[in-house]
């Protein structure tokens, strides 16, 4: 109980509150992406967060994934490639929140 505290606590002094001002032109965290995979995939939507708040059955993907560290400072109508465990996809970005 004592280590989950001292983890807690050493959480909230080391955390920064992220504010964006305006809507931004490139993905940052907290951003919502939406993109496809080349050539012909489904469109799949997540939310970029920190490495505490990953959801994954949620789409909340941490800023330390493969494909968030990918998407992080791009911009809608990007291509690229990420690396992924199961070999490297090309995905195009279409929309982020």
């Amino acid at each position: 109980m004592e280590a989950r505290i001292n983890s807690i606590e050493n959480m909230l002094y080391h955390a920064e509150i992220i504010v964006q001002e305006n809507r931004p032109s490139v993905i940052s965290l907290g951003n919502s992406v939406t993109f496809i995979e080349l050539p012909d995939g489904e469109e799949e939507t997540y939310t970029i967060v920190g490495v505490t708040e990953a959801e994954p059955s949620k789409s909340k993907i941490s800023s330390e994934f493969p494909i968030a560290k990918s998407l992080l400072g791009q911009a809608v109508g990007d291509i690229l490639s990420i690396h992924t465990t199961n070999g490297e996809i090309k995905v195009k970005i279409l929309h982020m929140d």
